[in-house]
């Protein structure tokens, strides 16, 4: 008799590759796109944003390990996000979170009146419609998960920063994937892109396949994986954390699925 080779114990769609790779599922996801546009989203726009947030999120993680490691440090704190961001520019996403941290208060500039005294930061209001800074605390486990997929811990308040940008980077991202399905496509658009030092410059067929998501196709009332796409090349720096964006949410489920 010959034996059956062992069955996972989950099943679907969403294997345990699957799973570690995205820890922000598409209903989060979907969930966060519906605080900020009536549209449709299909699930492989959904795992497509969930692949780019978490692209982002891993890429600071690991700005952040190599800033604790230079202090023999395990376990991150603040100041390596700090630290992270300060080295490489494009980490500097879901820049409206920082308004609401202490960690970047005294980077997004003070400001003072006619007189020279210092004006008290604008108090939270408390609007009856979900925000990205107010629903932050769903990422939560996502992060966390995130984390120890890379070997990581954080002090409680390094997780809620990496909760925050989270949230208000995959907003700006679906209110940007939103606006490419009204405008049918990225009018916007331009040819300026960075380059870190010493890194090469991007291809020629990224630089084509940039310029395809220009112009969209399809109807105006369901957001896609390419909508979304579309929406990162706007939203990150033409460096190589879009580039690896990019590549990796072509490569996440593509289950067309209303689910």
């Amino acid at each position: 008799m010959t034996t059956q080779p062992a069955r996972p114990e989950r099943s679907g769609p969403e294997t345990a590759s699957v799973i570690d790779a995205s820890p922000f599922k598409p209903s989060l996801v979907k969930a966060v796109f519906r605080d900020v546009t009536p549209m449709h989203v299909s699930r492989s726009a959904a795992w497509a944003a969930a692949s780019v947030t978490r692209t982002v999120l891993t890429e600071i993680i690991d700005g952040a390990r190599r800033a604790a490691a230079e202090e023999a440090r395990k376990k991150l704190v603040p100041g390596d996000l700090l630290s992270a961001i300060d080295r490489n520019v494009e980490l500097e996403v879901g820049s409206k979170w920082y308004d609401h941290s202490p960690t970047f208060r005294g980077l997004t500039g003070v400001l003072y009146d006619a007189e020279g005294v210092v004006v008290p930061s604008r108090k939270r209001s408390r609007s009856r419609r979900p925000s990205a800074v107010v629903g932050a605390h769903r990422f939560e486990a996502g992060v966390k998960k995130l984390l120890r997929s890379r070997g990581a811990t954080a002090v409680p308040a390094m997780v809620r920063d990496l909760d925050g940008i989270a949230s208000v980077f995959l907003t700006d991202l679906a209110r940007d994937a939103a606006m490419v399905v009204r405008e049918g496509g990225v009018k916007r658009f331009g040819t300026v892109t960075l380059v870190m030092p010493g890194e090469p410059a991007p291809p020629p067929f990224l630089e084509d396949s940039l310029r395809a998501l220009s112009t969209r196709r399809g109807d105006r009332r369901t957001i896609g994986r390419d909508d979304v796409l579309a929406a990162t090349t706007m939203q990150l720096f033409g460096g190589s954390l879009r580039r690896r964006a990019l590549t990796e949410a072509r490569e996440a489920p593509r289950n067309t699925s209303s689910g």
